[in-house]
């Protein structure tokens, strides 16, 4: 029986596959649990068009991330944490700090994946931070202050 996979099952198929499985795991495990789809006509053309949709979505979406990996090349971002009179914080600063800190001061959007750190951030001080996105790069300036 042709199926359509709905979500990806392991060693089996990922999402959006097209393949012949026996009908008894079609019928008795993959359909009822809403995994996968009989692969009809009308299911093709559905994938077709979901397929385009997403193409069309991760377009924007790169397209986005580009203008704000412009958009916040060369700034200065300031978080402010807790540190001892040596300047060595009490926790680390961590990608989603650095992240809701870019989101406030300069509303632009890029998610962790894309933020480089050489090494975890401990201590008070100025930080140039990477960014690469689909092999375009770009930096910013991090810098941490003592509460």
């Amino acid at each position: 029986m042709r199926v359509i996979f709905l979500q990806d099952v392991p060693r089996v198929g990922k999402r959006h596959d097209i393949k012949e499985v026996s009908d008894g795991y079609a019928l008795n495990f993959l359909l009822p649990r809403r995994l996968a789809v009989l692969a009809t006509s009308k299911a093709m053309i559905e994938l077709e068009i979901r397929q385009k949709e997403v193409i069309i979505e991760r377009e924007v979406q790169e397209s986005l991330l580009l203008k704000n990996l412009e958009e916040i090349k060369g700034k200065t971002i300031t978080i402010k944490a807790k540190a001892d009179e040596k300047g060595h914080l009490f926790a680390q600063i961590h990608k989603k700090q650095i992240i809701d800190s870019m989101r406030s001061e300069y509303h632009a959007e890029i998610s962790e994946e894309f933020i480089v750190l050489e090494k975890p951030i401990k201590e008070v001080g100025e930080f140039e931070i990477p960014i690469s996105i689909k092999g375009k790069k770009s930096s910013f300036k991090l810098i941490v202050e003592k509460i």
